[in-house]
Parts: C-alpha cells; sequence; structure tokens
C-alpha cells in the first residue's frame, strides 16, 4: 500500500524530509503523498519514515492501495537507479522493510 495523510494532518511539515523518495509534497490544506513515488520506506528504513515523526500520527496504509512488498522495493530501485548499496541489498534480499519485522 501506499501511505496517505488523514485530514487530521496540522501541516506541520515533520514528514517531507523524511521521505527518501521525495513522494511528500504540501497540498491546499495539508501534507500529500503521491502513491506513484511512496515505497512505504521499502528498502530505506523499517518503518514508514513519515509517521515516525509525524506528531499526530496522521500518516497510515493506504487500505485502498495495497501493494505487496516486492512490488515496493521494485518501485524503490526504479527510483533510485544509481543507488548501489540499495541494488546490492535488495538482490541479495536482504533490504530494510517494515513487512520484515
Amino acid at each position: 500500500m501506499s501511505t496517505y495523510i488523514t485530514e487530521d494532518c496540522i501541516n506541520c511539515g515533520a514528514c517531507e524530509p523524511e521521505c527518501p523518495n521525495e513522494a511528500i509534497s504540501e497540498g491546499d490544506e495539508i501534507y500529500v503523498i503521491d502513491p506513484e513515488l511512496c515505497t512505504e520506506c521499502v528498502g530505506f528504513y523499517d518503518h514508514e519514515a513519515c509517521q515516525a515523526v509525524c506528531p499526530v500520527e496522521c500518516c497510515l496504509p493506504n487500505p485502498q492501495i495495497v501493494e505487496a512488498e516486492d512490488a515496493l522495493i521494485s518501485r524503490a530501485l526504479k527510483l533510485h537507479p544509481d543507488d548501489e548499496e540499495l541494488k546490492k541489498k535488495a538482490a541479495a534480499n536482504n533490504f530494510l522493510s517494515r513487512f520484515r519485522k
């Protein structure tokens, strides 16, 4: 699933710099996450970084967009084609993921 930001967002902006994919941007009233760029931090963290820093915990998995770990790591590799460390970890199936806790 892609993560999304609920209407509980207080527009603090804490989440934006935490995203390894630059998927978070300021919307008209709240921050928003581009589902085409979101990997739920698979490949980078063992948790969703935006949720970890959100003071109101409004960054949640989107039940409308369900994706498996393999789809998310594939997206991460496409978004970061020059990240050699990510490529090595993905090839060894040894990357960080909230699915592996």
